[in-house]
């Protein structure tokens, strides 16, 4: 048996790789000069949603419900400010035009890890300096559980809008289950040295 291309397949097959392709959410807006509140706000909810600025109040993020939910509380805020915006779903028109703003997105992923990890560094000599200084009290346990659990939300946060796979991410899921280790190490030598 012999298998063709017909131009019914071909066009089924171009829909669907098409369809495969990612949408992108793309947000223009304006905004009066004052006060710049409104802006810093704006700018602050796209940075913490993970979006990629374009230019000037123009953003991109992938057609995600996570971003999505981020772009509902901007449009709040530019509505709130008087301002207008304009929010388009795309698909890239070409490959380099996709490859552009993944790579523009992912590196500002790899940024992000990068931060986490040098954060998971600073855990990590925490818990050093307190086996140094042997400090074993409860009041510190909750220091660092503390800190590990802002670790911990941190790195989900990162994970949910990590959609392109940033090169660091493998590195930063190991460098929190350290954090992890090292954690325990110290609870169970708070609960040793602690009263019996």
């Amino acid at each position: 048996m012999r298998l063709g291309v017909t131009r019914a397949t071909f066009s089924c097959v171009t829909l669907v790789t098409q369809e495969a392709r990612l949408d992108w959410l793309i947000l223009t807006y304006r905004l009066p000069g004052e006060p710049s509140r409104h802006r810093v706000a704006a700018w602050r909810e796209l940075r913490r949603a993970g979006a990629v600025s374009l230019q000037q109040a123009t953003w991109a993020a992938p057609a995600r419900p996570e971003f999505r939910e981020a772009l509902r509380r901007v449009l709040s805020i530019i509505d709130a400010a008087q301002g207008e915006a304009i929010v388009l779903r795309a698909a890239p028109e070409d490959e380099g035009s996709g490859a552009a703003l993944e790579s523009a997105y992912t590196q500002d992923r790899e940024a992000e890890l990068i931060e986490f990890i040098a954060d998971c560094d600073k855990f990590d000599k925490e818990i050093v300096k307190e086996f140094r200084l042997e400090k074993f009290t409860p009041a510190e346990l909750d220091e660092e559980e503390q800190s590990y659990e802002r670790l911990r939300r941190w790195f989900r946060e990162l994970q949910a809008r990590d959609v392109f796979g940033a090169p660091s991410s493998q590195l930063a899921e190991r460098r929190l289950k350290e954090c992890a280790l090292a954690l325990e190490g110290f609870a169970e030598r708070v609960y040793e040295e602690g009263p019996t």
